[in-house]
């Protein structure tokens, strides 16, 4: 599988295969024995890059979520998984407690939290050092200047190599990546965000934010990645949970505009072009553009992880792929 690199520090930069493989349900809906076949399937493709967070998923089982961190580090134990494969998590977005959520009870990226929360996250993962830690979700509760440093001295002191940002507002991104800069410290380098080929309604609020969807790629967070090549995009949600392909799941409010049968039909003729399905069509669109992009994509079967797999050979022409750019 072809590779890339993350992070720009020789100390901490790691390289990752170019398709990352989520862990959310792993544990809970995603039975241990699945979740090992499934991490086996991907490391023999040549997979690297292993996505889970301290909260996943409590929504399953009524927690505060860790299923999937313990499960991943029990299979890491079991094959003896050391730094061929790059495990990132996430915190600030843990139930404070079991049965609810964390936009009415979340953690939060307080100094404190972002130790203690790391700390267990190091101990289900079973490593002395978590190789990449994400913040979350936004807490404006907490000063910028106080996550930015708590995460800063996690990475000075060795028990965090990249630091990552989710589902924050690109300017609060860039203010944080500022602040951390201004005071000597590692700042964030890779951000995790909804992405794919169908465009998202940019009018709707957020799951936090009345404002809009802080979660979902708009053309100001492709403009700032565009303009800051230093940063990696890892696009979680790709294909959508099986929307693209599955009739008995519709795609949802933020798909429900007139650009979307367009795209579906420009996408629908490439597939039939390449003879791939449209979920490759989709992940090849995504590794080929211009801004270079990782996707995350889940699997609950070895079959479905094949074909995202088998996407990684297909190779869009360019007329192909100005075709589905242009489709509005």
């Amino acid at each position: 599988m072809r590779k890339r690199t993350i992070g720009t520090d020789p100390r901490t930069r790691r390289e990752v295969s170019v398709l990352s493989l989520g862990a959310m349900l792993f544990g809970t809906l995603t039975d241990e024995a699945t979740s090992f076949a499934l991490l086996d399937r991907y490391v023999e493709a040549g997979g690297s890059f292993v996505d889970t967070s301290n909260n996943y998923a409590y929504w399953q089982d009524d927690s505060q979520g860790g299923a999937s961190e313990e499960v991943l580090g029990r299979w890491r134990a079991s094959r003896g998984i050391t730094d061929e494969v790059v495990i990132a998590t996430k915190l600030g977005a843990r139930p404070k407690a079991p049965g609810t959520g964390f936009v009415e009870n979340g953690e939060g990226l307080s100094a404190e939290v972002i130790r203690s929360s790391s700390e267990a996250s190091r101990k289900r993962l079973g490593v002395e050092k978590l190789d990449l830690l994400y913040a979350h979700v936004e807490d404006r509760t907490v000063p910028l200047a106080e996550t930015v440093h708590a995460f800063g001295e996690l990475v000075d002191e060795g028990t965090v190599g990249l630091l990552g940002v989710s589902n924050h507002w690109s300017w609060r991104v860039e203010r944080a990546r500022n602040l951390a800069a201004r005071a000597g410290l590692p700042g964030y380098e890779v951000l995790q965000y909804g992405h794919t080929y169908l465009r998202r309604r940019a009018d709707l609020p957020g799951l936090t934010c009345a404002d809009g969807d802080q979660a979902a790629v708009q053309g100001d967070l492709v403009t700032y990645l565009k303009e800051s090549p230093e940063l990696t995009l890892v696009a979680y949600s790709p294909l959508l949970g099986g929307g693209y392909v599955r009739e008995d799941k519709p795609l949802g409010p933020s798909f429900d505009h007139a650009g979307t049968p367009t795209r579906l039909a420009a996408l629908d003729t490439v597939a039939r072009q390449t003879g791939a399905t449209r979920n490759q069509v989709v992940l090849a669109w995504l590794l080929g553009g211009e801004l270079p992009v990782i996707p995350l994509v889940g699997a609950s079967s070895v079959a479905q992880l094949d074909e995202s797999l088998a996407a990684l050979d297909l190779e869009l022409t360019a007329e192909q792929r100005a075709l589905l750019d242009a489709a509005r």
